[in-house]
């Protein structure tokens, strides 16, 4: 039991540092329009936040991202990013 507790406490830190290092990184990658942007998005869409997170991440890794990203950059992202998840449409009757 104490095992598994201690697994968990470890896996859990594991995570909290993974969230610093994202949080670092979104902070050099993003303007402060962008960042305040995306936090005000990651409290109504958190899934449409992660995956914008995600995509600015890996740019970024690859090194794709030329200059830091403004908010008319990640408007442009959500954009293209809602308009992926919008799935069918309604019917009425």
């Amino acid at each position: 039991m104490a095992a598994v507790l201690g697994e968990n406490l470890a896996q859990m830190e594991q995570l909290r540092k993974l969230e610093e290092m994202k949080k670092t990184l979104l902070g050099r990658i993003l303007t402060k329009e962008a960042l305040e942007r995306l936090a005000r998005v990651r409290m109504v869409n958190p899934e449409l936040s992660g995956q914008a997170e995600l995509y600015l991440l890996q740019i970024y890794q690859s090194g794709k991202l030329d200059g830091r990203v403004t908010d008319l950059k990640l408007r442009e992202i959500f954009r293209v990013l809602s308009k992926d998840t919008k799935k069918g449409k309604i019917i009425r009757r």
